[in-house]
C-alpha cells in the first residue's frame, strides 16, 4: 500500500485489556525497560523516567 522508509514511525494504538483497562490498573512505572522487536530488522529499547 506504501513504502515504508527509514524514520518512518507506525502508530498503531494501545491492544484492550491492557494498563487502563485491568482490574487493578497497571501502568509502566519510572526504570521499567520497554523492549520492541521486529524480527530481521532489530531491537528499540526504552526505559521509563521520569517526566520533569
Amino acid at each position: 500500500i506504501i513504502t515504508l522508509n527509514p524514520g518512518d514511525v507506525i502508530a498503531t494504538g494501545t491492544p484492550g485489556g491492557v494498563g487502563h483497562a485491568q482490574d487493578p490498573k497497571r501502568y509502566l512505572q519510572e526504570g521499567q525497560l520497554l523492549v520492541t522487536t521486529i524480527e530481521g530488522l532489530g531491537q528499540l529499547n526504552n526505559r521509563v523516567v521520569k517526566e520533569s
